[in-house]
């Protein structure tokens, strides 16, 4: 089976049926997306499937599913992918879109459901601890200005995932990505708050490997 990333060919998807799975589901939390993307039909999952399964929550929950593959080390080109969309998603939230919006050619990227799956189940025991824990407060991000300011922090974020070291540099921006949106879907400032911290960890380690990169070429050349 190939794994990664790609561009589908002209098949039909069945987006409903993701839709119909999570909101029939006991509680629509982060968990229940999670389980019904890896119990999902089909081979492959697309983007598009996942955007549209995902409804109001559109924002928090893509920063879950774009996080969560870069909280395992993974190879090329996966965390490249996830930072760009990351990346464009987070600047969405600065201009102050209410929905997220994708270009066409990357809804139609899709990932195998074997990667999907694995990366769930190290997930899910953690995340359902998370949501037992959580629960309302600290909600900065209510405002409309505030929400802004974080999205600042999560472009921030995004960066240093697309600049982080090669296989593991890139957990500690994937960590934090999932932290906040997880904190934002159960409206934890909190969990946002320790998201953002490790963010700013990895915002550092990121900054630190292109410099030494920086400072190793200039001494080459």
């Amino acid at each position: 089976m190939q794994s990664g990333l790609h561009v589908t060919t002209a098949r039909k998807r069945h987006p409903t049926n993701l839709r119909i799975a999570i909101l029939s589901s006991p509680a629509s939390r982060t968990s229940s997306v999670l389980i019904a993307l890896r119990d999902g039909e089909g081979e492959r999952v697309t983007l598009s499937e996942i955007v549209d399964a995902l409804g109001p929550q559109a924002f928090a929950l893509l920063f879950v599913v774009l996080g969560l593959p870069n909280c395992l080390p993974m190879p090329p080109p996966i965390p490249l992918i996830c930072g760009f969309l990351l990346l464009g998603v987070t600047a969405q939230i600065v201009y102050g879109r209410k929905t997220p919006w994708i270009p066409r050619r990357l809804l139609d990227r899709s990932v195998a459901r074997a990667e999907v799956a694995r990366a769930v189940e190290r997930a899910l025991p953690y995340v359902r601890r998370l949501e037992q824990w959580s629960r309302p407060r600290l909600a900065f991000f209510d405002t409309p200005a505030r929400m802004r300011l974080t999205g600042v922090a999560l472009v921030l974020i995004a960066v240093s995932l697309l600049t982080a070291a090669p296989i593991i540099g890139q957990i500690p921006p994937g960590i934090a990505i999932c932290l906040v949106g997880l904190g934002l879907v159960e409206r934890d400032g909190l969990v946002v708050i320790c998201g953002l911290a490790v963010g700013a960890v990895g915002v550092s380690l990121s900054a630190s490997f292109v410099a030494a990169v920086v400072s190793g070429l200039t001494a080459v050349l």
